[in-house]
């Protein structure tokens, strides 16, 4: 009984110091994927690359940490346990770094069971969708193109097919404000979102700005393009990401974040 007590403190020590290793070690290899590409040491394709070499250990290290937590409580409950408020410290802050390291990269993934198709530009307008001006000069030549469903082997009757069935509720909203009072709502709501204003016309009824996702740096444009007919205001937004295949529903949603605002 005697050598029972003498080991477990000195195996429960060592399960503190694994899980303490290897949490805060998964968080900081995980951290790293972004922050090089805050840094500007390497794009965004090499910061997910990082992200897939770490992703098969964290639900391993995330149980080793809740399992080290659970050991020190039980143990301090039964027994008077030097340092218990510190190991679980450590091991309460090894899970939540853990978990954090799981979350950046599933943060950019749907939802379960949720098909996302491989479309980047999302519109209210299908049939004409608004046109950036004023952000053109900000993306760059090795952006994606704003010529709506031009790229690939993607036809725009293809991508706005994909769209409907994907994203029914991205339609134009109406209005029974004038044209000015949608402007301003639109314009503070764009601000709302912190999104970076590029443009705002108001005898154009347009209004351009560029969002910028947090972990990667993702910059996506948006336009939104206001007009009046008799008593209706309408409004029709577009965000469209700079680079990549698919946006994983991120321009629906930011759309959506911006209605919801209005």
């Amino acid at each position: 009984m005697n050598e029972q007590t003498t080991n477990t403190p000195k195996m429960l020590s060592i399960l503190v110091r694994l899980s303490g290793i290897a949490g805060i070690g998964l968080a900081l290899f995980a951290l790293l994927a972004p922050l090089g590409v805050w840094a500007g040491f390497w794009d965004f394709r090499l910061g997910f690359t990082i992200l897939r070499m770490a992703q098969p250990l964290v639900l391993w290290i995330i149980a080793l940490c809740v399992i080290s937590a659970i050991a020190v409580f039980l143990t301090g409950r039964s027994r008077n346990l030097d340092g218990q408020g510190k190991m679980l410290g450590i091991t309460l802050a090894s899970t939540l770094l853990a978990v954090i390291a799981w979350y950046i990269p599933n943060s950019y993934l749907p939802g379960e069971g949720v098909t996302i198709p491989p479309i980047h530009d999302i519109t209210t307008d299908l049939d004409n969708p608004p046109e950036f001006v004023a952000v053109m000069p900000l993306r760059g030549s090795d952006s994606n193109t704003t010529d709506y469903g031009n790229w690939g082997e993607m036809t725009p009757e293809r991508q706005a097919a994909m769209q409907r069935e994907a994203y029914p509720d991205i339609v134009t909203q109406t209005f029974d404000e004038p044209a000015d009072v949608v402007f301003d709502r639109a314009l503070a709501a764009a601000r709302d979102q912190g999104w970076e204003i590029v443009a705002a016309e108001p005898e154009e009824g347009r209004i351009e700005a560029t969002a910028t996702t947090f972990w990667f740096r993702f910059k996506d444009d948006v336009v939104i393009r206001i007009r009046e007919s008799g008593e209706t205001t309408y409004l029709d937004a577009r965000s469209t990401s700079r680079v990549g295949m698919s946006d994983v529903g991120k321009n629906a949603a930011r759309l959506r974040a911006f209605f919801d605002a209005l």
